[in-house]
């Protein structure tokens, strides 16, 4: 719309210049479209890159193409939220939620879903014979996808779960492990907690178990309630650094941010990067560029600059759901 004063001059130079339009070309001016929580200036965009707030005009945090894409962020989900969007004459905002929910619904039916613990705890099964390790079928694609492929993942004596799915004293809502709960391990078997170890400083390193081989994935005894089901990584797990991407911008909008003070609304939890987490086996051969979801954490990518062979390093595109609201209180 900021283009709209120039049509009399562009009217201007048409009458006079001999073209071979038998009319004048309309012009359609629309506004400008802002996204919440997302710098969308190309000013103050330069400034992240120089002052180096970001690593470059590819940094997956940026709404450039370059920075899209290497985030993850799918050509269809970016042409259907534009389709959803529209075009106005008047300047809007939309809501980043939109933008999430149609990358989201791209990704849905592309990426295979495996498992990853970001924040690994261990747990020891002590009733598992030592050295044994059983081979599991897991699916890549849940019920409601027309889609077949399934992988192999190990069950050892050792594995590894996230440590926010146990808690030595949990509250009455807290579905997942506790000291004498019992949950289900995906695709796996069912596990009660009997004890846990804690170093000299009362911190825990490790979870002791013990397994029912009676509730293999797929099994349930008649009578049997578990109401929690978490996942986890074998022994046998790869390590990955995973970077976790949130909103740049404190502030709904950028317009709401002044020039002066711009630099400090930045979000400082904006990177969070996890260099020692846990991936399943069959990642070992994830090529850069391709698509997961990670059970219960959210959809990922290869990044195809910094992974390498040996070294996967993945780059979160969007959580399952919206979890800034729940944690800013909005």
């Amino acid at each position: 719309m900021e283009f709209e004063n120039n049509r009399d001059i562009y009217n201007w130079l048409l009458d006079n210049l001999q073209t071979p339009f038998p009319s004048r070309p309309y012009q359609y001016e629309f506004a400008r479209l802002d996204l919440q929580h997302t710098i969308m200036s190309k000013r103050k965009l330069l400034q992240l890159v120089e002052n180096k707030i970001v690593s470059g005009w590819d940094d997956p945090r940026l709404p450039t193409i370059a920075g899209l894409r290497r985030r993850g962020v799918t050509p269809e989900a970016i042409r259907k939220f534009c389709e959803l969007a529209g075009i106005a004459k008047s300047n809007s905002t939309v809501d980043m939620a939109q933008f999430q929910f149609c990358i989201r619904d791209d990704l849905n039916s592309k990426a295979p879903r495996v498992m990853a613990v970001l924040h690994p705890i261990k747990v020891i099964i002590d009733n598992f014979p030592e050295g044994k390790v059983e081979e599991l079928e897991a699916s890549y694609w849940p019920h409601d996808i027309p889609k077949e492929g399934t992988r192999i993942v190990p069950f050892s004596k050792e594995l590894f779960i996230e440590a926010d799915d146990f808690q030595e004293n949990p509250p009455k809502d807290f579905f997942r492990l506790a000291p004498g709960r019992e949950v289900r391990l995906r695709y796996g078997y069912c596990i009660t907690c009997t004890h846990v170890d804690k170093d000299v400083s009362g911190h825990i390193i490790a979870v002791h178990c013990t397994y029912d081989p009676e509730t293999k994935s797929g099994n349930n005894p008649i009578g049997r309630k578990v109401k929690g089901t978490i996942h986890w990584v074998s022994s046998a797990g790869i390590l990955a650094e995973v970077r976790l991407y949130d909103y740049l911008l404190l502030e709904a909008t950028d317009e709401t941010v002044d020039e002066k003070d711009f630099l400090a609304r930045i979000n400082p939890d904006s990177l969070e990067v996890l260099p020692n987490c846990l991936i399943e086996p069959s990642l070992a051969k994830a090529l850069p560029e391709e698509h997961y979801q990670f059970e219960r954490q959210g959809y990922f990518f290869v990044d195809p600059i910094d992974s390498q062979a040996g070294k996967p390093v993945f780059n979160r595109i969007v959580t399952l759901k919206d979890s800034w609201k729940k944690k800013s209180g909005n």
